[in-house]
């Protein structure tokens, strides 16, 4: 008879065999059924992961974050493999995350049309319902290298080519290996809930939310933002960097500081074009409201809009939206008591759009100012005027929701979404999430400029993301044009600044486990330094410290 030890499961004790997987346990019941992935000791572990000490567990559905995560990783290793048994000898790339599932495109001899995607779709059912096992598997690279050669997976191959590591962690499912994710579901049986959308050239892949794990929600077309990722990758195949091994590549043949100056000269003219059309438009735009989720970006953006716009004979202003907020008192408190001070009723919206719709019509106004030591709103005669030639800049999470600047027509406003969406992958099977590469941004800059730990970033992080998908996601179709900020060297500069703050963080923090994760992610970057070649301009500068701005 086993051993028996105690564990502290989801916080309550109990006695388990020594050596028992936690896939046993659910299979016993004394794991829920809907759990897909679990902390033992503040380490993420798959549930074939065998108890040999006592110890903390922590447990995850697709309520979560770290649950969707590994039913989404668990989902596109089982797309990849039926595409390649339905279509043999294609490529297949998950580009980038739409609407509410990931975008991919399949290569092959000939034009993907929507039989195709039914096929594949209909063959992802078939092993679904054949409880297959994720088996995992430690070999050396270069045995990792033949299977994937095998395969014709290339893109692995070139990966790890540069990598430093001799034993990797790859996973099967039937006669397909892959690299997607160190965790997935015990067997294929998890994933019954998806969906395979043709969606020209390519597919999309649909998952259930945290918010309905048991429901696809109605597809929703995002029509501008798809636009946006679909530039991106076009420049991306230009300059011939769509994954890590490529960026790689870049870094050991010494080009990093041409990659630097590629991808600058490729943000300046963007902006550069952003300033031209609302130049052209000068009499009839008065309004330039910029926003976007969290460390986008968006101060540098503004600021170097700015610029330009004055070398097409304008002058901007800016107004600060916290000038703008209510006194203390009145500020709404979010469902926990605390201050919400990212809900739109903040801001005193009436005087707001009373001092807008004067300054446009060139009547002088006295601004206020914010004491935020105080909590309240003061009156230091800053009196502000403007002429035709001078078009507002407005900077702020509410920029894009009409409500904010309600006494404007909209005939008037001018609206850019600003975002740092991520194009480059890991490979052709293993994104990097926008979420993921805007955190590494703050994670530096919160340590940088406000004194606080990658811990403290972490442990922020949910709060920043639920304030996002309230206040900014739902109005990012509304722009006028959206601007993505990411460069393509940016996470091998990263690197060096994030890799100390993350490994700070102890293993007796539950943040522990996301520190490692993002580790994981980085172990596939190469760093450089090579800031001396980034212009003081640059967004990244707003990060990693030596902006002009």
């Amino acid at each position: 008879m086993a051993k028996l030890i105690k564990v502290k499961l989801q916080g309550k004790s109990i006695e388990i065999p020594q050596g028992i997987s936690l896939y046993d346990l659910q299979l016993q019941g004394t794991i829920p059924a809907d759990i897909v992935v679990a902390r033992v000791n503040n380490m993420m572990q798959d549930l074939n992961y065998q108890i040999e000490q006592p110890c903390e567990i922590d447990l995850f559905d697709l309520t979560t974050d770290e649950g969707m995560r590994v039913y989404r990783n668990s989902l596109i290793f089982i797309l990849v493999r039926a595409a390649k048994e339905v279509i043999p000898n294609c490529r297949v790339i998950i580009e980038h995350s739409l609407s509410n599932g990931l975008y991919g495109e399949i290569e092959y001899e000939h034009p993907l049309v929507e039989e195709d995607v039914l096929n594949i779709e209909r063959r992802m059912q078939e092993i679904i319902a054949n409880n297959e096992p994720f088996v995992k598997h430690q070999m050396t690279v270069e045995e990792a290298k033949r299977i994937f050669a095998r395969q014709g997976l290339r893109d692995k191959v070139r990966l790890f080519s540069n990598s430093d590591h001799d034993l990797i962690e790859i996973h099967s499912c039937g006669n397909h290996y892959d690299t997607i994710s160190d965790l997935f579901v015990p067997n294929t049986g998890y994933l019954k809930l998806f969906k395979l959308r043709f969606y020209l050239p390519g597919f999309i892949l649909e998952f259930p939310t945290k918010q309905n794990p048991n429901l696809i929600p109605e597809y929703i077309e995002h029509a501008k933002l798809a636009n946006v990722y679909f530039q991106t990758e076009k420049w991306a195949k230009y300059i011939g960097i769509s994954d890590a091994g490529a960026l790689n590549q870049w870094i050991a043949d010494g080009r990093i500081e041409e990659l630097v100056r590629l991808s600058e000269a490729y943000h300046e003219k963007q902006i550069a074009q952003i300033a031209d059309q609302i130049a052209a438009e000068k009499d009839r735009l008065r309004l330039i409201l910029i926003a976007g989720p969290s460390s986008s970006g968006k101060t540098t953006f503004a600021q170097r809009l700015a610029i330009q716009l004055r070398i097409n004979r304008l002058n901007p202003v800016s107004i600060s939206l916290d000038d703008y907020f209510v006194d203390r008192e009145l500020t709404p408190r979010d469902e926990d008591g605390n201050y919400d001070f990212e809900a739109l009723e903040c801001i005193d919206i009436k005087l707001f759009n009373e001092h807008l719709s004067k300054i446009i019509q060139g009547e002088p106004v006295e601004l206020p100012t914010f004491n935020f030591i105080e909590g309240r709103r003061e009156w230091r005669g800053n009196i502000l005027r403007v002429g035709l030639d001078q078009p507002i800049i407005i900077e702020g999470i509410h920029g894009l929701n009409d409500r904010l600047t309600s006494a404007i027509p909209k005939s008037r406003k001018f609206k850019i979404y600003v975002s740092a969406l991520t194009q480059l992958n890991i490979d052709d099977h293993t994104r990097i999430p926008t979420t993921d590469a805007r955190k590494i941004r703050r994670i530096v800059r919160d340590n940088q400029f406000r004194s606080q730990t990658a811990l403290d970033t972490i442990y922020c992080w949910s709060s920043v993301r639920r304030g996002e998908e309230r206040h900014i996601f739902p109005f990012q179709e509304d722009a006028d044009v959206m601007f993505n900020s990411v460069l393509h060297y940016e996470l091998a500069v990263l690197k060096k600044h994030v890799k100390p703050l993350l490994e700070e963080i102890s293993n007796e923090e539950p943040a522990y486990a996301e520190a490692q994760r993002l580790l994981n992610l980085l172990k596939n970057i190469q760093e450089v330094d090579c800031e001396h070649a980034i212009p003081c301009t640059s967004i990244l500068k707003e990060f990693i410290g030596g902006s002009c701005f």
